[in-house]
């Protein structure tokens, strides 16, 4: 079944269209977080950000690029936050969120730190890297 970023893409679902060529797709958020957040895309409708293709994941980052200097300069905003949450639909996705300072993005609560379990952790991750 095709996500419902697949039948924005599509038109069977209206949305504010920022940009579009023929690999990718931005749209206004719906549910934003800050005035302009928006959505940068893959057309082909792919689950999770990490399985695009090296080529196709950098070049959605080129475009999310991109979008948000414009995106930025539009909005007189300080910064883009980009964000990759990858949960909430089933088809690749970058966030593009104006901020002017931390505030504007809510960052979720955090973990505490073991200092023992982190180099370890570490230490795997860089024996597979």
């Amino acid at each position: 079944m095709a996500s419902i970023f697949t039948k924005i893409i599509r038109g069977e679902i209206p949305c504010h269209r920022v940009y579009e060529d023929d690999e990718h797709f931005a749209f206004l958020d719906i549910q934003p977080v800050q005035t302009g957040h928006t959505l940068v895309i893959p057309k082909r409708e792919t689950g999770y950000l990490f399985d695009l293709p090296p080529a196709e994941l950098a070049k959605l980052w080129t475009t999310a690029q991109r979008v948000a200097n414009v995106l930025k300069a539009e909005t007189g905003c300080a910064r883009i936050v980009t964000c990759v949450v990858g949960y909430e639909v089933p088809h690749a996705h970058v966030h593009l969120i104006p901020t002017n300072e931390a505030r504007d993005f809510p960052l979720p609560a955090r973990v505490p730190f073991d200092t023992a379990a982190g180099a370890a952790l570490a230490a795997r991750l860089r024996a597979q890297l």
